[in-house]
This record gives C-alpha cells, sequence and structure tokens, in this order.
C-alpha cells in the first residue's frame, strides 16, 4: 500500500474492513498510518450478514458484533475509528446502502468516513491492492461478477440470490445436485453417484430423506457445503455431477463476459487486457477438477486479454484498503452518507 504523502502519518486511529458474506464475515482492523506491507492489528469472524439469507435484524446484529470484537481484540474503541469499509453480500440497492449507512451513523462519531457496497467490490479491491479498476468474480455460497472501469462506471452480472438463477454459485451446484438425486429416485432422472455419495455424506439412508434434511434449514451456506461432493463424484466419472459443474462454468463465464462487455473492459475491439480477479471456495484449485480454472478457458474464448489473478490478500483486507484510500482522498468515498 503507497503512501502519497511528504512524511510519516502519525498513528492517530484505525479503519474497519468489513466482508459480509452468506456463510459468514469477517472484520479487519488497519492502523490508519500504516505504509507498506498490509499489517492487520486484529481479524474477527461471524456468522452471515447477508439480510436476504438471515434477516435485517440478525445482519445487523453480526455487522455490530464483528466490528466489536475487532476492536476489542486491537485495543482500540469506536472512538479511534477513522473510516469503515462495509462491502456485504445481500446490498443490490441504493435503498440498502442508505439503510446501512443510516445505521452505522448511529454507531460511529460524526467525523468517521463510510462506504457501504456489495462485497464484490472488497473482493476486487484484495485482488488490485484497493485499486478499483477490472472485474471479479466471486463464485462462494453465492455468486456475482462485477466490473468497474478506471472512469468510475461500473457493472454487475448475477447475484440477485439462487431462485433468480445464480446457478454458477456453490448453493446453485448443489440444489442442482439434490435436485438429480431425488429425480434419479423417482424415475425421471438418468442413476447417478451423487445418490451414495450425498446420503453418505449427510449420514441418511434413503434419498426420501433428502426432501426433509433439504427443507430442515433455509440456510443457503447449507446446502452449499455439498459442493464438494459434487466435485469428487465428477472426478470418479459421474456424468450428472460433470455436467452439473460444465453448466456452473458455463453460467460463471458467462457472468464475467456479460460485464466486460457492457464496460469495455477490453476495449472496442475486444483484445486489450484487464484483471479478473477470482473469489470464492467454488473457484479454488482442485487439479483434477479446477472449476477456475475452466471458467478463465471459456472467458479467454472470448476476451484472449483477461488477467486472472489470486488475490494475496483476503476481501476483508481489501475492503479496509479501501477505508484507508478513503482517508488519503484516493478512491471512491463515500462519508456519511454524502
Amino acid at each position: 500500500m503507497d503512501n502519497h504523502t511528504n512524511g510519516p502519518i502519525e498513528d492517530v486511529g484505525v479503519v474497519l474492513g468489513v466482508d459480509g458474506g452468506t456463510t459468514n464475515t469477517v472484520c479487519v482492523c488497519l492502523p490508519y498510518g500504516s505504509t507498506g506491507q498490509v499489517k492487520c492489528l486484529s481479524r474477527a469472524v461471524a456468522g452471515s450478514s447477508n439480510r436476504n439469507s438471515v434477516g435485517e435484524n440478525a445482519a445487523m446484529e453480526t455487522l455490530e458484533n464483528v466490528m466489536k470484537e475487532a476492536l476489542s481484540m486491537a485495543e482500540r474503541d469506536w472512538s479511534e475509528v477513522r473510516a469503515v469499509c462495509l462491502a456485504v453480500s445481500g446490498v443490490n440497492h441504493p435503498s440498502d446502502q442508505k439503510r446501512l449507512l443510516d445505521w452505522l451513523r448511529m454507531k460511529f462519531p460524526s467525523h468517521v468516513k463510510f462506504y457501504v457496497e456489495n462485497d464484490a467490490v472488497a473482493a476486487l479491491a484484495s485482488g488490485t491492492m484497493g485499486k478499483l479498476h477490472g472485474c471479479v468474480l466471486i463464485a462462494g455460497t453465492g455468486s456475482i461478477a462485477y466490473g468497474i472501469t478506471e472512469d468510475g462506471r461500473e457493472a454487475r452480472a448475477a447475484g440477485a440470490g439462487p431462485v433468480l438463477g445464480d446457478w454458477g454459485s456453490g448453493y446453485g451446484i448443489a440444489a442442482q445436485a439434490l435436485t438429480a438425486v431425488i429425480k434419479a429416485h423417482d424415475g425421471r432422472g438418468p442413476l447417478t453417484r451423487l445418490t451414495d455419495n450425498i446420503l453418505k455424506e449427510l449420514q441418511l439412508s434413503s434419498p426420501d430423506e433428502v426432501i426433509g434434511w433439504t427443507y430442515a434449514d433455509a440456510s443457503w451456506a447449507r446446502i452449499a457445503a455439498l459442493v464438494p461432493v459434487v466435485v469428487s463424484s465428477a472426478i470418479e466419472g459421474d456424468e450428472v455431477a460433470n455436467k452439473i459443474l460444465h453448466e456452473s462454468v458455463c453460467d460463471l463465464a458467462d457472468c464475467v463476459i456479460a460485464v466486460v462487455r457492457r464496460l469495455q473492459l477490453c476495449g472496442e475491439d475486444g483484445k486489450g487486457r484487464f484483471p479478473l480477479v477470482m473469489v470464492g471456495g467454488v473457484l479454488e484449485s482442485n487439479k483434477k477438477w479446477d472449476i477456475g480454472k475452466e471458467v478463465t478457458k471459456c472467458i479467454s474464448k472470448v476476451y484472449p486479454g483477461i488477467n486472472p489473478i489470486q488475490p494475496e490478500v483476503e476481501p476483508a483486507v481489501g475492503a479496509a484498503l479501501l477505508a484507508w484510500h478513503m482517508c488519503t482522498k484516493e478512491g471512491k468515498t463515500v462519508q456519511n452518507g454524502t
């Protein structure tokens, strides 16, 4: 992280970066005057803060608790905070931002700068070390592609949740696998190794029990946790599992392609280079069935200038870097909601 001042910055506070996902929420605390390599004073972890998944009250409680814990671990208090970046999944509309900004105003002193966005922004910043330019693909419990140009134009694709077609997400992959088990059981679909593998994973004795297990808990993360079973079944040669993964690869690639096309991140001729930050458990490397690698190959057929980046820091640190840049007059800022 570059220091653009003429001299050392006195340690006069901290910045908070929050990556709020559908599965868990991470908050890191960085010293406001830090220079050079990123130095985290503390890191706290809590549950989901996606209001669409757990409800608004539970989401707000999670956000407050995780920030409180990070400050406590760093032996700091609310008065020492200079900027906060909340990057939370489920923030999809200005009204979502306003709700969180109003809430932040009640928690922090008036001098604190706030930045509220979708968690995709923090994920992008984690790969570009705070510079908002390029595209990010997140494929974890949920999925979204988000892009921004150097002049601030933005675009996104997917991220609307499993009901509205995020089939490349962890939830989408696992939900299709559970559906395949039911279809195989009642004769609507082909037999699949997914049946035995999922029953073993869930410690169930019959596909009929899958129905009760599925609806016993509405948590998206609980369903998405079955992705490794789908991948292992595909590696074993199961055609149904392989088809699910191949279609998911196409879905994720299409999301990125749509964003790149709308923003012309590759230039008018489509051959320019652009950074693609890839984040999320679904995209983590598996040498025998590497979903992330297959997505990259698919995108490169359309946009050969793709420059895939595996972040060296986590999205919460990306959020903190954005908060730090707000204090140094860099990046896109939102000060007390203005």
